[in-house]
């Protein structure tokens, strides 16, 4: 998907360069024509890279405002754990037994299934 977008975002690069490049045309690009390329160029920006990154963000938040006590989850870093603490900024994660790690809530990746760390 990454290729796709790098590709697209070449391409839409080098639009006014391969249209300036044509032969025989008289005139070129009109200002109406302009408007249309710069609108096309937000409307692609706006779909591929603003709207999903605003989609991820959302879910991060509900993600971080929805951790309670007894909640298994997943670090950034990969580190799986249960939740035993909650404060505004941190948790504290229990790894092990007798193991606590505390974290920032921002680094919690994923929220498990209960009963996952049982089946590990």
């Amino acid at each position: 998907m990454k290729s796709v977008k790098l590709f697209l975002a070449g391409l839409l690069a080098m639009m006014p360069t391969l249209a300036m490049a044509q032969d025989g045309a008289a005139g070129g690009m009109g200002v109406m024509g302009q408007v249309i390329f710069f609108a096309g160029f937000i409307l692609i920006f706006y779909f591929l890279i603003w709207r999903p990154q605003s989609k991820r963000s959302k879910e991060h938040k509900s993600l971080m405002s929805g951790l309670n006590k007894g909640d298994e989850v997943v670090t950034s870093g990969g580190i799986a754990g249960k939740i035993t603490k909650v404060s505004d900024d941190f948790i504290v994660v229990e790894i092990s037994d007798n193991v606590e790690v505390k974290v920032q809530k921002v680094a919690i990746a994923a929220a498990l299934p209960k009963g996952t760390l049982k089946d590990i």
